[in-house]
């Protein structure tokens, strides 16, 4: 089935609107995972002229944004949470390795906090997995990768704290 960014958007405001917490998020993973396959889609939102951070659609009742990610090479992320939000990461092509993080020693305005290594795996075409507020992950990619993802605000107007790993 063919899905439009429009009728996506409104399904995740459907969504959110009745149900905000873990379950909602999960619900979207599930949709997300639906639109991941795609191709229509995926070449759409996701064309060799995206940028690595492209905001598709930012809703202005909920404040939840979709966006597109197209990384050309290799890139890896330090250990972060989505500050007070949430995010769903959505895998359209290539592979992320992704870290998750317990927190030992929490961060501050003047000095980063302090992480250890909980789990690795991997993102693969198609696969969805939801970030509640606080979770602590890092992705790496080792080549060049497409995905979707869904904030819970956009938190490119967001200040967050930075985490070391031990």
């Amino acid at each position: 089935m063919a899905h439009t960014l429009e009728q996506f958007s409104s399904a995740c405001h459907r969504i959110l609107k009745t149900e905000t917490g873990p379950e909602g998020r999960q619900k979207i993973c599930a949709l997300l995972q639906d639109v991941l396959k795609d191709g229509e889609f995926i070449a759409t939102h996701l064309g060799d002229d995206v940028p690595e951070r492209k905001v598709l659609y930012e809703d202005s009742e909920l404040g939840f944004c979709i966006l597109a990610h197209v990384y050309k090479g290799a890139k890896e992320s330090q250990p972060h949470d989505h500050g007070p939000s949430w995010a769903i990461y959505g895998q359209a092509r290539g592979e992320t390795e992704m870290t998750d993080w317990e927190l030992v020693e929490p961060a501050s305005e003047d000095k980063p906090g302090k992480v250890r290594q909980i789990k690795t795996y991997v993102l693969k075409p198609g696969m969805a997995y939801a970030y509640s507020e606080g979770d602590l992950h890092s992705p790496r990619r080792s080549g060049p990768t497409r995905l979707i993802r869904i904030e819970g605000r956009n938190m490119e107007k967001v200040r967050r704290l930075s985490y070391e790993r031990l």
